[in-house]
């Protein structure tokens, strides 16, 4: 059963030995276990619903506090302490185009406000009802979650949209093909969540960000349907699927969509590289990507966080050995992790790793074979549950993330991972702060920083801390040019950051699209484009 105040299943548990709470303790201090609140407290709180009866529509207070949230820290606050500011007024399963062509129609009429929901893994508050909205509809898709065709000669498959992703990967795969699309939130998130927040997958270097991957759509707007037809390119004026590509909800409900896909990789394999500092190891790592080499991932950790992985494993005789192994071999407190990947034909595999191994010994990176690079594959989906033990031991953990040129990538991370680790010290609160590339181009990368910080016993307190630690970061990001979301989407959280990226015509042009599609604005209000007035005091 889905966890309703964290992450995934509630029968998952990431354990976490002594050795590793020692470790954090060590880092930031002894965490504070506190009493969070139990569901039925709040579905207690849930006032009636405003909704006019609609056959599709479940009014239940359960399931309407299971949609108020998705998983940002600011969701786990409001959940956890019980402070929900506000609820959908009802939630639809819709089963077809027709549904929600219908909802739609009864949501214009009653000015009901509607949010899209996938599979509610959203980290910067995509799907949360605003308290000033009015009566909110969410719109569960989950049930359309069928694979309508597959077409093998031109290796294309058309999806509903609520098809979750090992949805998708079991129903190609079951023909020999994998669309590949991997981002951590993989076992929950949706198709057309992907498409909707513009995703990036952990193997995107092979197969591609979701928008080289996505080909065309079917999607309901409160004015009318539109069908983005698949061609493999056209000169035909602006592409319409740029458009919904990161449209967020705000200009209607992709109800299915048409995704390239490949034959499943004959061969694929992961390896751990040691460097003995980060900067060489991004540097090998921006020669591989300059170079064209066909490997499937790149994935390069700082010391701090190659040392907090490995810490927080729970494999205290593996960490003893490679501490002592590559001490021996001059990798000291400086060495920092990558894991790189191979995927495709045997021989297309095996010339990516003896070329990209060219590079990485150049830089003195050491192979270490594939022991650690099948660690991360086993534990790549399962990793989000430490996030649950963490809390519950008294710790909150965040993440965030920014795509830069190649020239601003190592003095961005290490500014952005300064004003975190000392954003708290007026509260004498220590903060751990690490990052990694995990995305490259051949002309920058993604700096994906994770921040851990001792849960205050006010929730009020937790919250202020994490918008200290999140504005500080920001600002960094905006300072040095970076985008202020590479793969989590815009939401609530990232939205008063937008303008300084797409500048003011830029926002007119988004805030134009919207009032075109959705002349009433019941769609997703506050997302992506930020609201006229918006309180920003418990989490939201």
């Amino acid at each position: 059963m889905r966890r309703w105040n964290g992450w995934g299943d509630e029968t998952i548990t990431f354990p976490l030995p002594a050795s590793a709470l020692q470790f954090l303790e060590s880092q930031v201090g002894s965490g504070l276990p506190c009493i969070d609140v139990d569901f039925s407290s709040l579905i207690a709180q849930v006032e009636k619903s405003r909704l006019p009866n609609h056959p599709l529509i479940s009014t239940q207070s359960d399931e309407r506090v299971l949609h108020a949230r998705g998983q940002s820290l600011p969701d786990w606050i409001a959940l956890n302490s019980g402070q929900i500011d506000a609820c959908p007024d009802g939630v639809a399963y819709p089963t077809s185009d027709e549904d929600v062509r219908s909802l739609l129609a009864y949501a214009r009429a009653a000015n009901v406000t509607v949010i899209p929901y996938g599979g509610g893994t959203s980290v910067v508050g995509h799907i949360n009802p605003l308290p000033e909205s009015g009566p909110v509809l969410t719109l569960d898709i989950s049930r359309l979650n069928r694979m309508l065709t597959l077409d093998e000669t031109s290796q294309l498959a058309t999806f509903e949209a609520g098809t979750s992703g090992p949805e998708v990967e079991k129903q190609l795969n079951a023909r020999g093909y994998t669309l590949g699309h991997f981002p951590q939130s993989f076992e929950l998130s949706t198709l057309g969540g992907w498409i909707a927040t513009r995703s990036s997958g952990q193997q995107s270097y092979h197969y591609g960000r979701i928008e080289s991957l996505f080909a065309g759509a079917h999607v309901e707007t409160p004015i009318g349907d539109i069908d983005l037809p698949v061609h493999p390119a056209s000169a035909a004026g602006p592409d319409l699927k740029q458009v919904i590509l990161g449209s967020e909800g705000r200009f209607g409900v992709i109800t299915r969509a048409t995704v390239r896909v490949r034959r499943l990789p004959e061969a694929e394999a992961f390896y751990g590289v040691f460097f003995h500092e980060w900067e060489p190891g991004a540097e090998a790592v921006r020669r591989i990507a300059q170079a064209g080499i066909g490997v499937s991932m790149l994935r390069l950790s700082n010391a701090l966080e190659t040392t907090t992985t490995l810490a927080l494993s729970g494999q205290d005789r593996l960490v003893r050995w490679a501490g002592r192994g590559l001490g021996l071999l001059g990798y000291h407190d400086g060495r920092s992790l990558l894991i790189f990947g191979v995927t495709g034909s045997r021989k297309q595999a095996r010339q990516a790793r003896q070329d990209a191994l060219e590079i990485i010994r150049s830089h003195k990176g050491l192979l270490t074979g594939s022991s650690i690079g099948r660690m991360w594959q086993k534990s790549r989906f399962t990793t989000p549950y430490l996030r649950n033990t963490l809390w519950e031991k008294g710790y909150a953990l965040d993440t965030l993330e920014t795509a830069l040129p190649w020239a601003d990538v190592v003095p961005t991370a290490l500014e952005a991972q300064q004003v975190i680790q000392e954003g708290l010290k007026e509260s004498r609160e220590k903060v751990l702060a690490f990052a990694h590339l995990s995305h490259v181009y051949r002309d920058g990368a993604s700096i994906y920083v994770t921040y851990l910080f001792r849960r205050a016993a006010d929730p009020q307190e937790t919250f202020r801390r994490w918008q200290v630690l999140k504005s500080a970061a920001s600002q960094v990001i905006l300072a040095h040019g970076g985008t202020i979301s590479h793969q989590h989407g815009v939401g609530l959280d990232h939205a008063p950051y937008l303008e300084a990226e797409k500048g003011p015509l830029g926002m007119e042009t988004l805030r134009t699209l919207s009032r075109m599609f959705d002349p009433q604005g019941i769609m997703n209000p506050g997302k992506l484009i930020p609201a006229d007035s918006r309180t920003e005091t418990i989490p939201s």
